[in-house]
């Protein structure tokens, strides 16, 4: 199979799962024998741009004419047999699904976020959940500022979601959603239900696995609000006030809290900062893990560390809700702690650090999760079978509804487990 690989690269200097996934998507189809192209722009091209170009660039996100032309010309060329689009923000633009269209290339989209119902995508405003322009205009996300907490930069986004949202409906034949939960809220929202399947990311088999109880507690991802890290300063002081739990927690990546989490380390026994790591510490850091905590007060809508740490046969503390009540089953493979809660979040990292041999069981059924649902042969199949079905519909072969679930009844199983364990 010929695939095209469309992708608008975030900056560098933030860490960014959609970067890995798009990174790991692609190797996993080239080392299966699929010729696999890219057509990428990079966020961090924009600092070298002259500054009437860097002027233009909030007026081409709704809408690039140069991509469009370029991408067209490049199909009506190559000849792919499906193109596969994932971030379009803020260089791209939904151009590129018209540029399929001008080609008559069939097209799919992962939807890594809640882009399509949400100018930021993340369905909060203010650390609170938010669906305020869910199925409505989005003029409430520009007038609280809701993309970096300014009405001018959401006014692209916000002008995108309006003018694009049939086009995106209309024009992609499957959309690849990255949970069941992601899958449930967009479905809810309008967005048509016969082209959302549910396709989880998959992580390659580490070289690196816990072979004892652990050295730490690890946060490892974006230094942001949304991402449960003040809450998690605040329920690792309860616990420091309390006695400790005998390891340290240690933080590992960067974001605008940065400055935050290094003062607040400073100093500390408890607590180690280690900033931006490369692949192999993190997957290093991970294997040493007690366990990894994930405490988004956002609905995640997937939780690529959470599966890292089951590939690591590493336990996870997750909020419960969002995507988390599907990847972590409560009390089996890791725990969940109610979203926004300090107390119960310090309360699930003493519970699994308490007692290390249940600790080492949730370990190894977290691995045993791992490979039923998110190894690279499983997410390789997925990924093939959404191409084909995409392919036969714009050839007119027939359509038919998407799986609900990932089609894996132990998975289901685990996911109806766990949101029972959520209500707990």
């Amino acid at each position: 199979m010929r695939v095209l690989v469309v992708h608008n690269r975030y900056a560098s200097a933030q860490p960014s799962g959609e970067n890995k996934v798009v990174d790991q998507e692609v190797e996993l189809l080239r080392a299966a024998g699929h010729q696999v192209d890219l057509f990428e722009r990079r966020s961090d091209d924009i600092a070298a741009m002259s500054l009437p170009a860097k002027a233009a660039v909030p007026l081409l996100v709704p809408w690039n004419p140069g991509v469009r032309t370029e991408l067209a010309a490049r199909l009506r060329a190559e000849r792919p047999d499906v193109v596969h689009v994932h971030n379009v923000f803020p260089l791209l633009s939904p151009a590129v699904i018209a540029a399929c269209a001008d080609a008559g290339v069939p097209a799919v989209a992962t939807l890594h976020n809640y882009t399509q119902i949400c100018p930021p995508g993340t369905l909060q405003r203010d650390g609170k959940p938010c669906t305020e322009c869910v199925g409505a205009t989005p003029l409430p996300a520009v007038r609280h500022g809701c993309y970096r907490d300014s009405r001018l930069a959401t006014v692209p986004l916000a002008v995108s979601l309006s003018v694009n949202r049939r086009r995106w409906w209309s024009g992609v034949e499957r959309f690849f959603c990255i949970s069941a939960a992601q899958r449930d809220v967009l479905v809810r929202a309008g967005m048509p239900a016969e082209r959302l399947a549910v396709k989880h990311n998959f992580v390659p088999d580490p070289d690196a696995r816990r072979s004892g109880a652990g050295e730490h507690v690890l946060y490892l991802g974006r230094l942001a609000e949304a991402k449960g890290v003040r809450l998690l300063m605040a329920a690792w002081d309860e616990i420091t006030a309390s006695g400790g739990v005998g390891v340290p927690l240690v933080i590992a990546g960067t974001g605008p809290l940065e400055q935050e989490v290094t003062a607040w380390a400073a100093g500390r026994d408890d607590v180690r900062y280690l900033g931006l790591c490369d692949t192999a510490r993190c997957r290093r850091a991970i294997a040493g893990s007690v366990a990894v905590v994930a405490p988004s007060t956002w609905l995640e809508a997937f939780g690529l560390v959470v599966v890292e740490a089951m590939a690591a046969g590493v336990p996870t503390v997750a909020a419960g809700h969002g995507a988390f009540v599907e990847l972590v089953e409560d009390d089996v493979t890791g725990l969940l702690h109610r979203p926004g809660d300090s107390a119960s979040l310090a309360s699930r990292i003493r519970r699994i650090t308490a007692d290390p041999g249940r600790n080492q069981e949730m370990g190894r059924a977290a691995r045993r999760r791992y490979e039923q649902g998110f190894s690279p042969a499983v997410g390789l199949e997925r990924l093939v079978e959404g191409y084909r079905t995409a392919i036969a519909v714009r050839s007119g072969g027939g359509d038919s509804a998407p799986p609900t679930g990932n089609g894996n009844t132990g998975s289901r199983r685990g996911a109806r487990a766990s949101r029972d364990g959520g209500r707990k």
